[in-house]
């Protein structure tokens, strides 16, 4: 294989678990991929250390106080160094980058991605807040560019695979499976008194703290199904949560031939990341293989509406339209961190969003502009809502 050949990747967020995943990948395959460029938020000293490994020509931090430390540290390597959201959201359209992986975590995913489409950079899209707050501008976007959107979260790589080979118009509804997180065996009243140590215990997977309590509220579920619209073209009617408690099958595509294609597979993010950095190629053993064992006992079962009223927000946004998802994902960020903090109980979650939901003004068919607009309002309409629960 020649040089020309090796992806060359920005690994946005790489110092979170989809990146250090998406590292491992290359680490395994480096006569596929390599790293033109790192980014991470304020973690300096993941971020030199995953530096001086893979040797990016460009590591960004977003916390612009930590470049003195990063410069320092990496300068002798010679490797170049810079901060700040603008540095990283030019660094998408560097000659040296074929594909940006977002793996970042809310809104902060949304300018590198559109940045990435505008130069025609495939994207391995693992932030789901870029089309939950803004997928009517993105979608517009990619009509206009080269860009291709390979997905990274394990049940959008699932639907991408069932369709592999069918038509559009064959589809009946989509099916994104949900595992129902720590609380799905909680009663109402045990839910109320739920701690932060009990929403970071989630039974399946490892992810960062602020997923895997959207994990817990299940908000994480209700911006799956968003996501799912503008990546499939689905109309929301046709997609649907199901809890899937043993996260083995990652979602399911049924057909109007009432045929019904599952992808199964442990739940490591490996295997979809693999997948999106292949443009839907398969890698070699890219992860764990399931088993016969593991296979034998899958359960399926409707989600709790009354103890989950996030998810919810997934029809309230899509039913609504325009600015609406970046009302709930702004408010939601401030919430899941105030929760995560000790200033806000676990109900008060829902609460804050919906409070928030009420008080931001709606745009029905949003610019970019009005997108950071929305998102900056209703982050401070939450934090005051928060301040005063």
């Amino acid at each position: 294989m020649n040089q020309s050949d090796i992806k060359r990747l920005a690994v946005v967020g790489s110092t979170g678990s989809i990146g250090t995943q998406t590292l491992d990948i290359v680490e395994r395959f480096p006569q596929l991929y390599s790293v033109s460029v790192l980014s991470a938020g304020s973690r300096v000293e993941p971020l030199v250390e995953q530096a001086l490994k893979f040797r990016p020509a460009l590591a960004v931090i977003a916390d612009e106080s930590k470049l003195p430390q990063l410069r320092e540290a990496l300068a002798p390597a010679g490797i170049a160094t810079a901060a700040g959201p603008e540095a990283l959201a030019e660094a998408m359209t560097r000659d040296d980058v074929d594909m940006a992986v977002t793996a970042t975590v809310g809104y902060s995913g949304l300018e590198p991605t559109i940045r990435a489409i505008g130069a025609g950079k495939d994207i391995a899209l693992a932030n789901k807040e870029t089309l939950v707050v803004a997928g009517d501008l993105v979608n517009r976007l990619l009509k206009k560019s080269p860009t291709k959107i390979y997905p990274v979260d394990s049940e959008h790589s699932a639907v991408a695979q069932c369709l592999v080979g069918e038509t559009a118009d064959s589809v009946r509804r989509l099916i994104i499976t949900a595992s129902g997180g720590p609380f799905r065996t909680w009663d109402a009243a045990r839910l109320a008194n739920a701690t932060v140590a009990d929403a970071l215990r989630h039974p399946n997977w490892s992810m960062g703290a602020k997923i895997t309590v959207d994990s817990a509220t299940m908000l994480n579920k209700a911006f799956e199904l968003i996501e799912a619209h503008y990546l499939f073209g689905i109309e929301p009617r046709r997609i649907r949560a199901v809890v899937h408690p043993q996260s083995i099958v990652h979602s399911m595509v049924e057909f109007k031939d009432g045929a019904i294609k599952a992808q199964l597979g442990v739940p490591d993010m490996r295997l979809p990341i693999a997948y999106a950095l292949g443009c839907h190629s398969r890698l070699d053993q890219a992860a764990p293989r399931l088993t016969l064992e593991q296979m034998s006992s899958l359960t399926f079962e409707e989600p709790d509406l009354d103890k989950f009223p996030c998810l919810t927000l997934a029809r309230t946004a899509m039913d609504r339209g325009g600015n609406t998802a970046c009302v709930i994902n702004a408010a939601n960020e401030v919430a899941n961190l105030a929760f995560r903090q000790g200033r806000l109980p676990y109900s008060g979650i829902y609460d804050v969003i919906t409070a928030t939901l009420d008080r931001v003004a709606h745009i029905a068919e949003p610019e970019y502009a009005d997108y950071v607009a929305t998102n900056d309002e209703a982050c401070a309409i939450a934090a005051a809502l928060v301040d005063k629960y």
